[in-house]
């Protein structure tokens, strides 16, 4: 499957349901995450998520924090793509 094409909603559903996770911090930011980009999710940053998703809950919400770097942490591109991703934050226009 080409590495930028678009998930299909079953592929969405099934990445959405692997991210449930144990802290409620770590929901949160996952699910600002869907909301800003589920529209736009391609199979390579599903393989990224699913890689994010192989870490413990403390480790990714240090990660998401930003009290961990990405370099601390052995991650592929794609995954340090998704990361950033998940790190934005909304600026905040007057």
């Amino acid at each position: 499957m080409n590495d930028e094409a678009l998930l299909d909603q079953r592929s969405l559903s099934k990445l959405k349901w692997r991210c449930r996770r144990g802290l409620l911090e770590n929901d949160l930011l996952i699910e600002r995450f869907f909301e800003r980009h589920e529209a736009t999710l391609t199979v390579r940053h599903a393989r990224g998520m699913t890689e994010l998703m192989e870490l413990g809950d403390n480790d990714l919400l240090d990660l998401l924090l930003g009290r961990k770097d990405a370099a601390d942490v052995p991650l592929g591109e794609e995954t340090k793509e998704v990361l950033g991703m998940l790190r934005v934050r909304p600026t905040v226009g007057h």
